[in-house]
């Protein structure tokens, strides 16, 4: 039982020492800075961002599903984990060289930097869901998940504040505590913004060490040669297989559009609130702050709803919560609430923002907790690395659709705010393809169990 335990909390401090590239990097702190300072204008700012995030989404959708059924087929995961966290390092720590307004040639070099750290995140992402069913029972997956995504939450949040009290600076050169960025950090040129990079890489190396010592691998036959060979010829037959097995085809189709439509909120949720609402980066970490803390709490209670309920019934839900957020959000600025004109000066645009920040946050957490819960369900127990990998490709073959969206209607319209529209569209495609997925899985796995060393 205490091993048990050991290597259930190994598997959470994954969750815990990745998520600041979600939080600080992806959406509230690098982003918008990027956009706003380093891009010289914001809407080409954005439009760039979004075409980047668009090929990284396109090679990790080439690549993981091939690398997991090859991972299935030599038995060994960690050490992948292990290649996948030095590219998640490497590019975080590179963006440090994000100047202010940076020439062309500095900004497709940490555009790349960012990719690859993305990359690695991704790929690390698929070979540690993918032990989720070795670390308890079926009833337990969705509780174990949904407190893995919460204790991520809690972590992004505390580096969060760290950031905001300590390192990121605003227009005036001083933090959250209203002093300069510590380290002699130098506030003009944004050095402790810039910090943000390297604090996420450090924060990576320390909290990701307790998973490789705890989390031991359930035992493998011993890898024979060919395991590349047998891994692509195995995953060949699983995509032939998949036209038969319609739960799984369908949620893979449904959770494609739907995580794209959600991966958009949260790359352009801080960029939206600098250009259309004009907020600082300290605003938008406050707004990061408490969508993080919401989206603990709330991953830690539908994670309970999942394992009693299953995860169908969470989704559906957090998919619902999030097209009225992404409704009211293309709705506001700092003229409008919901289309009706405010007053000049009204808070009343911050308030609603704040709001929706938090309904992000529950239902963003409360979705992918339940979704990866539903991927162990529907996936075969024997090849789990693969279907993680499927999963991945099904989350990243069409990842380049919301950025992509966004970046072009951005460019066609000249305004942040109707660039986002499209996502609204995204989440009521995958809600609709929910109709056709079992909530249990396909009935020759429903009998699975896991196995635990």
């Amino acid at each position: 039982m205490e091993q048990k335990r050991k290597r259930v909390w190994g598997w959470w401090m994954f969750d815990w020492a990745n998520q600041p590239y979600n939080i600080l990097l992806l959406t509230f702190i690098f982003a918008p800075y990027f956009t706003s300072f380093v891009a010289t204008d914001p809407v080409k700012g954005q439009a760039m961002w979004g075409w980047m995030l668009a090929i990284a989404g396109v090679l990790t959708a080439l690549c993981a599903p091939v690398l997991g059924a090859i991972a299935d087929s030599s038995g060994a995961k960690k050490r992948w984990i292990l290649l996948w966290s030095c590219l998640y390092v490497a590019g975080s720590t590179m963006l440090w060289w994000a100047v202010p307004e940076a020439d062309e040639g500095r900004l497709i070099l940490i555009l790349v930097a960012f990719a690859i750290g993305m990359v690695g995140l991704e790929y690390g992402i698929v070979f540690t869901n993918a032990l989720l069913p070795t670390l308890g029972t079926r009833e337990e997956w969705g509780k174990i998940s949904g407190t893995g995504w919460a204790l991520g939450y809690i972590g992004g949040l505390i580096s969060l504040f760290i950031m905001l009290l300590l390192l990121a600076e605003n227009d005036r050169g001083v933090t959250l505590l209203g002093i300069a960025p510590i380290l002699g950090l130098d506030p003009e040129m944004r050095e402790g913004t810039r910090a943000v990079g390297p604090f996420t890489a450090l924060w990576y190396m320390v909290f990701v060490i307790p998973f490789f010592l705890w989390v031991k691998e359930p035992a493998q036959p011993k890898a024979t040669a060919g395991a590349i060979r047998r891994g692509l010829t195995e995953l060949k037959v699983s995509l032939r297989a998949l036209p038969g097995r319609r739960s799984l085809l369908a949620y893979l189709g449904s959770s494609m559009v739907y995580r794209d439509a959600l991966n958009g909120i949260y790359a352009f949720g801080g960029i939206y609130a600098a250009g259309v609402l004009e907020w600082s980066i300290i605003q938008i970490g406050v707004f990061g702050i408490l969508a993080a803390a919401v989206g603990a709490l709330s991953c830690w209670l539908t994670g309970k709803l999942d394992s009693r309920f299953g995860p169908k019934p969470v989704i559906v839900s957090a998919i619902a919560l999030l097209i009225v957020v992404c409704t009211v959000i293309i709705s506001t600025d700092r003229t409008m609430v919901l289309f009706s004109p405010v007053v000049a000066g009204s808070n009343l645009p911050d308030i609603v923002f704040y709001i929706c920040g938090a309904l992000i946050g529950a239902g963003g957490g409360s979705l992918q907790a339940a979704s990866r819960t539903m991927m162990v369900r529907q996936a075969n127990p024997d090849r789990m690395t693969e279907g993680f990998g499927l999963y991945a490709l099904s989350g990243k073959v069409v990842s380049f659709i919301a950025p992509a969206l966004i970046a072009l209607t951005t460019t066609l319209t000249g305004s942040q705010r109707l660039g986002v529209t499209p996502l609204i569209v995204l989440f009521v495609i995958g809600l609709i393809l929910l109709l056709w997925v079992k909530a249990e899985g396909e009935p020759e796995f429903e009998c699975a169990s896991p196995s635990s060393p």
